[in-house]
C-alpha cells in the first residue's frame, strides 16, 4: 500500500482524480487528491501565487502525517510538486510528472513560452488565465463527454502561480522520479524533462493518449502510478 497525492493541472481541482483515484483504492492504496488554493471549491480563499501551491503540497503530507508517499504532478503542477518534492525529504518514495511541467530554479511556467498570449490572457482577466473551451481540447483522446466534463469543471487559474520563479534547492535529477509523456499531446518531451532522464534516476514512460489523461485513460494512468510506486 503507498499514499498518493495526486495534483491536477491548470484549472482543475481534486474533482479530476475522481476515476483514477478509484483504481487506485481498488488497488489497495490510500490516495488523497488535492485542490491546489485558488481554485475549483478552493477559488477566492486567498490569494495564490506559485509558492502557495508549493506549501498546499507539503501541508497536505505534513498534515495527513504521510510516509513512503507518491506525489503526482499534472501540467502546471509538476512545477510545484516538483518543489514539494525536494522539501518532504524522506517522506518522499517517487516522484510522478504526468505530462508535466518540471520547475527550474528561477524560471517560471512562462519562461519558456515564445508568445506573450497567456501573460495577455491574464492581463485582461483580472489576473486569471481563463479556462480553455472545447475546440481546444480537440485531437486529446477524449470524447465529448470528457471534454464537456473537463471544461464545466474548470476554473480560472490564478495568473501569479504562472509567473513566479520555481526555487529549488539541488538538481530534480537526484530524485527518484517518473515521467509519463502522453503522445498525443507531442512525442518528444520538452528540453527541461529530457536533460532530467538522463539521470539514473529518472525513467521515461509513455502513454498513448492525450495531455488529460485522468480524464481520456483513467484505468492505464492508475496501472502506470501503480507500477511506479513499486519502484525501487
Amino acid at each position: 500500500m503507498t499514499d498518493f497525492v495526486l495534483v491536477a493541472g491548470a484549472w482543475l481541482g481534486a474533482w479530476a482524480w475522481e476515476e483514477v483515484a478509484a483504481e487506485l483504492r481498488t488497488a489497495g492504496h490510500d490516495v488523497h487528491a488535492l485542490t491546489l488554493s485558488g481554485l475549483a471549491e478552493k477559488r477566492g480563499t486567498q490569494p495564490a501565487g506559485q509558492q502557495t501551491h508549493v506549501r498546499d503540497v507539503v501541508e497536505e503530507v505534513e498534515r495527513l502525517g504521510l510516509r513512503d508517499v507518491v506525489l503526482v504532478g499534472h501540467s502546471y503542477s509538476g512545477i510545484p510538486v516538483g518543489q514539494a518534492a525536494e522539501r518532504i525529504g524522506d517522506r518522499l518514495r517517487r516522484v510522478v510528472f504526468v505530462d508535466a511541467n518540471v520547475p527550474v530554479d528561477g524560471e517560471s511556467f512562462l519562461s519558456d513560452w515564445p508568445s506573450g498570449q497567456v501573460r495577455q490572457a491574464i492581463a485582461d482577466h483580472s489576473g486569471y488565465w481563463p479556462p480553455l473551451g472545447p475546440e481546444d481540447c480537440a485531437g486529446q483522446g477524449l470524447t465529448g463527454e470528457q471534454i464537456a466534463r473537463m471544461v464545466d469543471g474548470a476554473t480560472p487559474h490564478p495568473g501569479v502561480t504562472l509567473t513566479e520563479p520555481a526555487v529549488l534547492g539541488r538538481s530534480l535529477g537526484e530524485l527518484p522520479a517518473t515521467y509519463v509523456k502522453c503522445l498525443l499531446d507531442g512525442d518528444e518531451p520538452m528540453p527541461a524533462v529530457a536533460a532530467l532522464l538522463e539521470s539514473d534516476s529518472w525513467e521515461l514512460v509513455e502513454l498513448d493518449t492525450g495531455h488529460w489523461p485522468m480524464f481520456s485513460r483513467p484505468r492505464a494512468l492508475a496501472r502506470l502510478l501503480h507500477t511506479a510506486a513499486d519502484r525501487p
